[in-house]
């Protein structure tokens, strides 16, 4: 070679040679240290496909099914794929749709940045596993649609509709506002359902696709090595009785009211429903007349929807007593033992002045007598001896300590229950009145009605079956819940599991006790007596501008008490007339679990067929 080409062979070769490393080096950065390119690609490539996991199965305290799982197909369409000349009419022919629905479905606003033509999304909603039958033989032939499995809710049971709740469609602000939501996802609006959404649904999967520059599927990506499996929602097991509930709100037809039964020693709900109700599988999202029926019952004047358990407040007339008593003997207002007068009426300025009627009784009674007979006179003015204790000039002092201890039986306040929509009463201190009347302008004679349950006090339903639980306790409870445990043993929140005292000694309430027991041998509530099991009651009966409401407080049996419960019926009358009578068979299909003696099936024959609401 010659000399004068040497030099520069030599260059371009050292070029050559050094531009061939650059480039390996750059190679081999790209594609082993560098994955940004190889990720672009894959997102190109594959798609992510969302798989729902199954709700968690719901059950009662007797591990009875009481909500499981049905199959709803949606159908999800990538409008790239679709093939032009589709058989349109047999494609809506197999959905029961008409041309319009299907252009309304599939035409969507594009620019909004809401949907895309390569990527999938919901044509139609809420396919039922029968219509989707008709459709999956014939899928083939339409390229672009697939189904997206959903699992929604079934009822075995025509019962504990308000209980349970209902499944519907997140909306926007969920949406927003969650990392697990997304566009048409289904979650808990009411009930349980809402109280524990989070341990019923479960978490989400993905499946991962391979695609073509069409959109179209390959196959699996990695062979589905790559995807994640949703995991199920946990079962639920409740402290719900569904044979208990069911009897109930069949006692319950054609009356406004509620009931609610608590196993007082756990402070387990064994039942607890609104009347009027309605079947939960009027709003399954399977019903196709859910919509209708949702419509129907929001303009119902009764009102379905309204939990009254829990949401009504209600003056708990007589049943009111039994606090009254308590707090008077704790504050050594009264003995036990002590006995007032009362000769059919209660004259506050002494003889002669205006006099406000009781009931006609025996002349002097104590506490138990006084329930028995269900006297005003004697709590009219224990009231307000409770209220003047420390002089009839500073009633505000004596009514806050009654308030305080209205506070730890839970009237004014929310139980803090599992169960939503937990209304709180209303508890009348010193400073609503100095509101209603103006600071030191009021006295005890003002309020006198609170004693016997009236004028401003009000409760829920839940509250007055907690007091009869605290009684049955003689002075515990614990708050009222309707979750018993989860499939997977976590256990229930600790709060349900930790007994609350309301400051009242225990002794007290053995006469307490022995007056509800003295109301159904010898007093308001005979009607209603069983003699071989010993109920503790008390009957109540709230004024109203109508018919007055009929309200009853029990618990049974007396000794190592395995019930308590409360039933207000709106419009009812006396306590007696109806809530007693439909409280007493509650308390004997809970422990016999059946109504035996042939005058108490007649008595059910009776409250099965007894209406108090009016035919439209």
């Amino acid at each position: 070679m010659d000399d004068r080409y040497k030099d520069r062979y030599q260059v371009i070769l050292a070029l050559f040679i050094i531009g061939t490393v650059v480039l390996l080096f750059k190679a081999m950065q790209l594609q082993v240290f560098d994955n940004k390119y190889k990720t672009g690609g894959e997102n190109i490539a594959v798609d992510q496909v969302t798989t729902f996991p199954s709700r968690g199965l719901i059950y009662d305290r007797n591990k009875k099914l009481i909500v499981y799982n049905d199959a709803l197909y949606d159908l999800m369409v990538t409008y790239n794929q679709i093939n032009p000349q589709m058989d349109t009419a047999k494609f809506c022919r197999l959905l029961d749709i008409d041309k319009n629905t299907f252009e309304k479905n599939l035409n969507k606003n594009w620019r909004s940045g809401r949907f895309s033509k390569r990527k999938p999304f919901l044509f139609l909603s809420k396919i039922s596993a029968k219509k989707f039958t008709r459709i999956q033989e014939s899928l083939y032939e339409f390229p672009g649609f697939t189904p997206r499995l959903r699992n929604v809710r079934g009822y075995p049971y025509p019962y504990a509709a308000h209980l349970l709740g209902y499944l519907g469609e997140a909306n926007q602000t969920v949406i927003d506002t969650s990392e697990f939501y997304g566009l048409g996802d289904y979650k808990g609006v009411s009930g349980l359902e809402l109280s524990y959404e989070e341990q019923l649904r479960g978490e989400k999967g993905t499946r991962f696709l391979l695609k073509d520059k069409f959109g179209r599927e390959v196959e699996s990506f990695n062979n589905g090595d790559s995807d994640i499996l949703p995991i199920s929602g946990k079962d639920l097991i409740t402290t719900i009785d569904i044979d208990l509930q069911g009897y109930c709100e069949e006692l319950m037809q054609n009356k406004r009211g509620s009931i609610v039964a608590i196993e007082p020693q756990s402070g387990e709900v064994l039942t607890i429903l609104s009347s009027p109700t309605y079947d939960p599988k009027s709003l399954a999202l399977s019903n196709s007349d859910r919509g209708k029926n949702i419509k129907q019952m929001s303009d119902d004047p009764l009102k379905p929807f309204f939990d009254r358990s829990v949401m009504s407040k209600y003056p708990p007339g007589s049943i009111f007593k039994t606090i009254v008593g308590l707090v008077a003997m704790e504050e050594a207002i009264i003995g036990f033992s002590d006995r007032l007068i009362c000769k059919g009426s209660y004259h506050p300025g002494g003889p002669g002045t205006k006099g406000y009627k009781c009931h006609k009784h025996e002349v002097q009674v104590d506490i138990p007598r006084s329930l028995q007979h269900s006297c005003n006179t004697y709590y009219w003015r224990v009231f307000r001896d409770i209220v003047d204790q420390y002089g009839e000039s500073l009633p505000r002092r004596g009514l806050d300590i009654f308030s305080d201890y209205l506070n730890k039986f839970g009237v004014g306040l929310q139980l803090g229950t599992d169960y939503p929509r937990e209304g709180k009463g209303h508890n009348p201190n010193s400073t609503y009145y100095d509101k209603r009347y103006g600071e030191g302008k009021w006295k005890s004679g003002y309020i006198q009605s609170v004693g016997i349950g009236q004028g401003e006090i009000e409760m829920t339903t839940l509250q007055m079956a907690n007091l009869a639980a605290i009684i049955a306790n003689k002075g515990t409870f614990y708050i009222p819940h309707l979750a018993k445990s989860f499939s997977d043993t976590t256990q229930i929140d600790k709060k349900y599991r930790t007994r609350r005292e309301v400051g009242i000694s225990s002794y007290h309430f053995n006469s307490v006790t022995e007056g509800m027991e003295r109301v159904l041998k010898y007093g308001t509530a005979q009607n209603v007596l069983i003699p071989d099991i010993a109920i503790c009651g008390k009957t109540g009966t709230s004024q109203n501008a109508g018919k007055d409401h009929s309200i009853f407080i029990a618990f049974a049996p007396k000794e190592n008490p395995k019930i308590a419960i409360a039933v207000y019926i709106e419009n009812g009358g006396f306590g007696n007339e109806v809530a007693a009578p439909i409280a007493s068979l509650a308390l004997e299909k809970y422990i016999r679990g059946d109504i035996k003696e042939e005058y108490r099936q007649r008595l059910e024959k009776r409250m099965l067929a007894k209406k108090l609401i009016k035919e439209p």
